[in-house]
């Protein structure tokens, strides 16, 4: 009976592993698997996501925002981007903007990103996404970011716990006072 509990424990185990891996398999959109982790746990997953490889493959215009600070901006930023900000975000700063225009909001990993839409969501723009793994990803599928003299290798990591996740890029960490926001 032991025997027989044994194998049943392991059959299931290894279906439920199996099947498991091939669910995250399906939904992930970074490449990374560690990546993947923190960003299900980190996320709330409550807006629309748009992976970095659809975002990279859209043709029509897009309007992107920079949820970082302005510090990070100014390091490098998608092409085009416009800055908003997180802690100092005013929705001032898109009073002018078509509520039905497609929107992809982004920062280092989309946590910022993710609030600043939610807002944005709240106040009636209807066509906003989230960019699942922000600018860290953008960078690890080796994509371009720009600063005021046009495309450069640097990105902001935000600081050194935050910068483990970025690859394939030259971590800028100045300005250095670029403080935590409390949740």
């Amino acid at each position: 009976m032991v025997t027989n509990l044994k194998i049943f424990l392991f059959v299931f185990t290894t279906f439920l592993f199996c099947n498991y891996d091939t669910v995250a398999q399906n939904k992930r959109m970074v490449k990374s698997k560690s990546y993947q982790i923190l960003l299900q746990k980190l996320l709330k997953h409550d807006v629309p996501e748009i992976s970095v490889d659809s975002l990279n493959k859209i043709k029509e215009p897009v309007l992107l925002l920079d949820a970082r600070e302005s510090g990070e901006f100014n390091v490098s930023h998608l092409n085009n981007a416009k800055w908003v900000g997180y802690k100092t975000f005013s929705m001032d700063s898109v009073k002018n903007i078509d509520k039905s225009k497609p929107i992809i909001v982004y920062c280092s990993v989309g946590y910022r990103s993710e609030k600043i839409t939610e807002r944005l969501l709240a106040a009636g723009y209807t066509n906003v996404n989230n960019l699942y793994g922000g600018i860290f990803e953008w960078k690890n599928r080796k994509l371009d970011v720009y600063n005021e003299n046009g495309i450069t290798n640097d990105v902001h990591p935000y600081n050194s716990t935050w910068g483990m996740w970025l690859k394939n890029a030259n971590k800028v960490y100045q300005p250095s006072n670029i403080l935590m926001e409390k949740k």
